[in-house]
C-alpha cells in the first residue's frame, strides 16, 4: 500500500513560540517528527510550511518541504494546498501527521493509512480506550463514539457516550463499554482532501472547536482505527518539551 505523509508546520504558536523549531537532541522538532514519519513505510514524507526558516531547517536535514500560504486556519486546508502543489493524484492516500508529534509511533501512521485503504470511507483517524474517569471528564480529552461498522458517529469534548446511571449514582467509574479517546491523526484520499478545503464551516465544529466535525456535518464518513494503547503525547507546552527532550536524552 502506497501513501504519503504531509506534516503541516507553521512558525507561529501561541502557547510555545516557534515550537516547530524547538531543539530536541540537536534537531528541530519538525525534523524529529518527519524522521518518525519516515519509519512508517510512507513513500514520501513532506513538510508543508508557511515560513522560510522551517523550510531551511528541513533542507539542512534532508527533509522534503513545500511552501504553502500563511492564510490557513487549519492543518487540513494546508494539506490540501500542499497536495495540489505536489501534483498528487486524486486516489492517493495522504496521512496528516502533526509537526509537534516527535514521538508518534510509525506503526500508528501505517495503521491509519491502511484503515482508510480498506474502509470505503474518504477519511480515517484513530482512537484508544480511556481508562481514567478524570480523563473521561476532561474537555481537553476529545472523545469519539462509533457505529457498529467502526465509523465515527460523533466527536466531543464532553463525556460521551454519557453513562447516565453511573452519573446519577454519583460514582467515579467508567461504563462497561470503555469510552474512546480520539487521537489527532488523519488519513485522506487526495480528492476528498480537496473537497474538504471547499466545505463550509459547520456550527458543530465552531461550538466544540473540533474541525473533524465539519466532515460529519456534511454527511461524510470517518473510519476509526482503534488501538489497544495510548501513543505518546505531542508537544503543546514547555513542560511537554522538557518531557520529550528527556526521552531523546535517555534514548
Amino acid at each position: 500500500m502506497n501513501f504519503s505523509v504531509i506534516l503541516p508546520a507553521r512558525l507561529s504558536s501561541s502557547r510555545l513560540p516557534e515550537k516547530a523549531l524547538a531543539d530536541i537532541g540537536g534537531k528541530p522538532m519538525i525534523v524529529r517528527a518527519a524522521e518518525q514519519a519516515a519509519q512508517s513505510a510512507a513513500k514520501n514524507v513532506i513538510v508543508a510550511t508557511d515560513h522560510e526558516r522551517i523550510q531551511a531547517a528541513c533542507a539542512a536535514h534532508n527533509i522534503a518541504s513545500v511552501m504553502t500560504g500563511a492564510h490557513h486556519t487549519s492543518g487540513t486546508t494546508r494539506l490540501a494546498e500542499a497536495a495540489q502543489l505536489l501534483g498528487l493524484a486524486d486516489d492517493e492516500i495522504v496521512v496528516n501527521v502533526q509537526g509537534d508529534e516527535p514521538l508518534i509511533p510509525p506503526d500508528l501512521i501505517a495503521r491509519v493509512a491502511h484503515k482508510l485503504a480498506t474502509s470505503g470511507a474518504p477519511m480515517a483517524t484513530a482512537a484508544h480506550p480511556v481508562h481514567d474517569f478524570a480523563e473521561f471528564m476532561n474537555p481537553n480529552c476529545v472523545k469519539v463514539v462509533l457505529n457498529q461498522s467502526g465509523k465515527a458517529l460523533y466527536f466531543s469534548r464532553a463525556p460521551i457516550a454519557y453513562p447516565r446511571d453511573v452519573m446519577l449514582a454519583g460514582e467515579t467509574r467508567l461504563p462497561e463499554n470503555t469510552p474512546l479517546r480520539h487521537i489527532g491523526i488523519y488519513a485522506y484520499r487526495v480528492d476528498f482532501l480537496k473537497k474538504y478545503a471547499q466545505l463550509a464551516e459547520s456550527p458543530l465544529e465552531v461550538c466544540e472547536s473540533l474541525e473533524q466535525l465539519r466532515v460529519l456535518w456534511h454527511g461524510y464518513e470517518i473510519a476509526v482505527e482503534v488501538l489497544d494503547f495510548a501513543p505518546p503525547a505531542g508537544v503543546d507546552t514547555a513542560e511537554d518539551l522538557v518531557r520529550v527532550r528527556q526521552y531523546y536524552s535517555n534514548h
